[in-house]
Order: C-alpha cells, then structure tokens, then sequence
C-alpha cells in the first residue's frame, strides 16, 4: 500500500537560493511590554517568547516598504547569484502566503518588476508553510518533462498585520484568558522575509545542485488545528506539535532506508518554528542538531519561507558531493523532504 508521495529527479539543479532580510527588528522583548497587563491579568508569565520558544527577535518590512518589494529583492539577488538573464526564466512561481489583495496574483506584480518574458508562466502557489518546497517541486517536474529551461522560485512574508490585529485584540478585551492567549500565541512567533530560488537544467549547467528526490506524506484529518488570515491565527499548539512529530516520523520511516538519509547528510535544512519543535524533530528522527542550523532565534517563523532562507544563509562550508536534506510542514498537515547533492 503507498503511504508517501515520491518524486525522483534526474535533470533538475539549483542554481541559486538568495534572501532578504526584512530590516525592522522587533524583539521578543517589546512584545512582552505591549502584552504585560494581558500576561498578568490572564495569570501568564511574560517571556515565554524567548524562554520557552527561542525567538529573541523578528523583523519587519518598513513603513516605505511591502513584502512584494522583499520578493522582488529577493528574485533580483538569485538570477544575478545564479548567472540566468531574466530573459531566460521560463516559469516564476510565488509562493507567499501574504496577500494584499486576492485578485489579481501577487506573481504578476514581480513578473512585471523582474522584468520577466511575456512567456514566462506565472502563478502563485500557496500550502501553508509548505508552500516554498511544493513550488520548487512543480518547477522541477516541468524542468523535467522538457517544458521549461530555467524557473524562480519567489516567496515574501509580511507578519506584522496579523501580529498587530492580535495584540490589538488581547489588548482590548478585558475578558481575555490564558486559554485566549495561548490559542493565538503562535501569531507572535512569526517573522518577515524573502528568498528566491533559481532551479535550471543540469544538461545546461554542469556548475548546479542536483535535486535527488522529494518525498511527501499528507495527514490532512489535522487541518483544524492551525488556521488563520490576515487578522488572526488560532493554534493547538500542543496537538499541533504532536500531529507534525507523527506525520514527520511516518513519512522519514517509509524514506528514510530508500534514500539513506539516516546518514551522510552534511546539512539539514528545517522549517523553523521553535526551539520545541527543532529539539523535537531532532530527537524523533534522530538527526544531529549541530547540523540544522537555526534562523529562528533572530527571524522567527517565516512560514514558507523559512527553510530555503535558513538555507540561503548557510550554505558555506558545503563542498561538491555534499548531501543537504530540506524538511518542511505545514498546516494541514503536510509534511515534505527534498534531498539536493551540492
């Protein structure tokens, strides 16, 4: 019976993962201030944020700025590291799941601002915080199949409208309770941040990251357990941490013997939710920590984002023939793993 979705590549590299930091830095620090008499009133002790979850600090875009600004820095800094000409890409997916607007896309406003080809496809994907390494899968598969040449992959988060709306709410309800709290608790952890990705034919460039296999397992009876907008997002936090740890234990026992991932993996590359769910992970797939480098602490949870922007800023070190593991979830659940060969 077929549990995970796999997928193996043979003529698809990475040519270049570039990302943008967002430039305000907003501390665990100030939050707690601005939610002091709600953590008193509700009886919860402040500091929770650095303490328990690791996140000193995340950033966010500037008031002369927007997360769409972000993607395009971010599409710009990859085809300029990957050596492609924007002429060249033929597919551009935007995988954000920031919105200003629901129609029309947010691709077509960096399509038009990367000064892509008319015939360039363009779309937005969107999957939790999945939905980076899902993009980077369809861009694969049409790599594959002889459709494309070239793809960018582009993503851009923007947390401050939901974590303002929050605050805002918990702030002004003097009935709120701990229990209030802690369901929308998870809307402080997030951050802002772009990254995009170059993905080529390796027949074209010799010089590439060669994408090996992806594997994917759904265990979507969970989708009650994290859901949320621009406006709030409301989390079980505990159910949410368990469901993941099985779905990710499922998924790597299937694949994990296949693909012998359970060594000779120089790097890992997680979604960075939390120093729980990082030790957690770790534990229950027995991977070293010392080889999944954290970007929480100091740009919390960039949703789907994250792995490929951990990814972007720790890639020294890595010599030709070393294995990198990315490994996503998102809200749903859906889990993923996507082995590239430096």
């Amino acid at each position: 019976m077929i549990q995970n979705s796999t997928h193996r590549y043979d003529r698809t590299v990475l040519l270049g993962v570039e990302r943008v930091e967002a430039p305000v830095v907003i501390t665990s620090d100030e939050l707690d201030d601005r939610l002091a008499e709600v953590f008193q009133r509700t009886g919860l002790r402040s500091g929770m944020l650095e303490g328990l979850v690791g996140i000193r600090e995340r950033r966010g875009w500037a008031e002369d700025g927007s997360f769409i600004d972000g993607a395009v820095a971010a599409g710009r800094a990859a085809l300029a590291a990957s050596g492609v000409a924007a002429e060249d890409i033929g597919l551009m997916i935007n995988t954000s799941l920031s919105r200003e607007w629901l129609e029309p896309s947010t691709a077509v406003v960096i399509h038009d601002a990367l000064g892509l080809p008319p015939g360039c496809q363009n779309f937005d994907v969107t999957n939790a915080c999945l939905g980076f390494m899902n993009g980077m899968e369809i861009a694969a598969a049409m790599i594959e199949s002889g459709l494309i040449d070239h793809a960018l992959v582009v993503d851009s988060e923007d947390s401050r409208p939901v974590q303002e709306a929050t605050i805002q709410r918990l702030t002004s309800n003097d009935n709120v309770t701990a229990n209030d709290v802690m369901e929308e608790f998870a809307a402080l952890t997030l951050g802002s941040g772009a990254v995009a990705m170059v993905l080529g034919r390796a027949d074209q460039h010799p010089e590439g990251h060669r994408l090996i296999a992806g594997v994917s397992r759904a265990a979507t009876q969970h989708h009650q357990l994290c859901v949320g907008d621009n406006s709030v997002m409301k989390t079980d936090l505990k159910g949410l941490l368990e469901a993941g740890l099985v779905l990710s234990s499922e998924l790597w026992e299937e694949a994990a013997g296949e693909f012998d991932w359970e060594s000779g993996i120089s790097r890992y590359f997680l979604h960075q939710i939390s120093q729980v769910h990082t030790e957690a992970i770790c534990e229950r797939l027995r991977l070293e920590p010392e080889r999944a480098p954290r970007t929480f602490p100091e740009f919390g949870n960039i949703g789907p984002a994250s792995v490929a922007f951990t990814m972007a800023g720790n890639t020294d070190g890595l010599e030709a023939g070393d294995r990198v593991l990315l490994l996503g979830i998102g809200s749903g659940l859906n889990a993923s793993c996507l082995e590239i060969v430096w």
